[in-house]
């Protein structure tokens, strides 16, 4: 059995291009930057940055180029995939791209996957009940560690 499977998390380097194929299906492409950092022998940290080109079909197309952007994080799971193309111009073409099958945005605002701590938010106040959500109705009281059964 061969696997053949990718997993970036990264920022887009260029927005995403939609286009539609003549089969009626969405197909959108874009950019994706990837940071490592390692020591190098004499121990100074050293920061390397690899460019991957994403294509992504369906409609997961029409949501990435309606949400993201260029400087959004996203993680993406897919294959990789190189297409070969005769170019009058240069002759044999090469191109290798991750086939995105799954596609999670990142964290708004903040381009490296850091949580924002919000100037517009309104700090919660300790005497403020929880939201609720969608009409569950939660406790109030505090959860005793000791009424746990496991």
């Amino acid at each position: 059995m061969y696997i053949n499977k990718v997993m970036l998390f990264g920022n887009l380097t260029r927005d995403p291009e939609l286009r539609s194929l003549p089969s009626g299906g969405q197909v959108a492409s874009f950019g994706l930057a990837t940071n490592r950092v390692f020591k190098k022998q004499d121990g100074t940290k050293q920061e390397a940055t690899e460019f991957h080109n994403i294509v992504v079909f369906g409609r997961q197309a029409e949501t990435v180029s309606q949400y993201l952007k260029k400087g959004s994080s996203a993680y993406i799971e897919g294959r990789i995939q190189t297409r070969t193309w005769d170019s009058p111009e240069k002759g044999k073409q090469y191109r290798t791209e991750v086939i995105a099958e799954r596609v999670q945005f990142g964290p708004r605002g903040s381009g490296a996957g850091a949580p924002s701590t919000g100037g517009s938010r309104a700090k919660k106040s300790e005497d403020q009940p929880a939201p609720k959500d969608e009409g569950i109705d939660y406790p109030v009281e505090d959860i005793n560690p000791d009424d746990i059964p496991f």
